[in-house]
């Protein structure tokens, strides 16, 4: 599937245009992959409609993949061909600045992101360097891996910089691909740690207890306790805003989220700094994804096993994911299955 266009997309039912490309050659240390399975996700839709655009058309989308290793460049040499293997947001850093050479290759100047950068899973092959896919554990189904190599890893990167320590209060605003994700990771990591979740989608809440959540409410709600972080995954401010006044003295909100809505602006106004950030309270943003989120999420998602739920589309229905993605109420995750031919 392709996006072919850089004209406003933002109420275009069928962005995608089904075409026939020529299979991908693997450069030296590049693998072939046979994409079995690739996530659909919410930075689909930015990039669809403009707000972190692809530098050049056509591409094809798609950063939560899954395949099998069909053929090695003539000087790769990690994987074995069958091998199964994930890509994830991360296509590419230089590897030489500062930021690589200190594990933040996802602050890097030159980092190319997959689907957007370089063409990504909503097609049968793609290529990638070696050292940017990941081994995908055993436990996971092709589907159900998809959404761990986005909506996971970014999320378990999110939970990292909240600097949690095990007892401390975590919140969650917002409640969907990411954030059922989160959950799992959170209670496995920090087992005696209380998770609260503020979602305006009552089923959203119903789903968050189900996973464990001690408490849930809609997004303007007070939580009963002060909470030591909380992780956003809204594309709104107002989620924002209303979460700072549930932060503990000194807790971190960490935002996770690579846009928020121009028309939401006006909720900053009503920002208290008495009530919102006094006390040495702290926001802190999420960029991308490292290679090294990836490595460590994906154990921990098959140790816990966290069950990831998802509704699953043909290649064909990629537009119809789209559309029901940004219609909103999702639980869970969509996830397209690529049937070779």
């Amino acid at each position: 599937m392709l996006l072919t266009s850089t004209t406003d997309l933002s109420q275009d039912e069928h962005p995608l245009t089904l075409a026939e490309l020529p299979d991908p050659r693997p450069s030296q240390h590049e693998i072939l992959i046979h994409v079995a399975a690739c996530g659909v996700c919410h930075t689909e839709l930015d990039e669809i409609e403009g707000r972190t655009a692809p530098k050049s058309f056509p591409v094809v989308p798609g950063h939560e993949v899954v395949g099998y290793v069909a053929e090695n460049g003539s000087q790769a040499s990690r994987f074995e061909t069958g091998d199964r293997v994930g890509v994830g947001w991360i296509y590419s850093a230089c590897g030489e600045c500062a930021y690589c050479r200190s594990g933040q290759e996802n602050l890097c100047a030159e980092f190319q992101a997959t689907g957007r950068d370089a063409n990504g899973g909503y097609a049968e092959y793609m290529t990638i360097h070696e050292a940017f896919a990941t081994p995908i554990p055993e436990v996971f189904s092709d589907t159900e891996a998809a959404p761990l190599l986005c909506a996971g890893a970014v999320g378990y990167r999110a939970l990292r910089l909240c600097s949690l320590q095990d007892g401390q209060r975590l919140g969650l605003t917002g409640f969907g691909g990411s954030g059922h994700l989160v959950l799992q990771a959170a209670r496995q990591k920090y087992p005696q740690s209380d998770i609260y979740v503020f979602a305006r989608n009552p089923d959203e809440r119903d789903f968050a207890r189900e996973l464990g959540a001690v408490w849930t409410g809609d997004t303007e709600a007070t939580a009963p306790e002060k909470l030591d972080a909380i992780i956003d995954t809204t594309p709104a401010w107002k989620p924002v805003v209303e979460a700072l006044r549930s932060l503990a003295p000194g807790g971190r909100l960490v935002i996770n989220a690579i846009r928020k809505e121009a028309g939401d602006k006006h909720y900053l106004l009503n920002l208290s700094y008495a009530s919102h950030l006094w006390m040495e309270k702290e926001i802190k943003s999420v960029a991308n994804v490292t290679r090294r989120d990836l490595n460590e999420f994906l154990p921990l998602a098959a140790e816990i096993p966290i069950q990831p739920t998802v509704q699953i589309y043909n290649l064909a229905e990629a537009n119809e994911a789209l559309m029901a993605l940004r219609a909103g109420g999702i639980r869970g995750s969509k996830v397209l299955r690529i049937d070779a031919s």
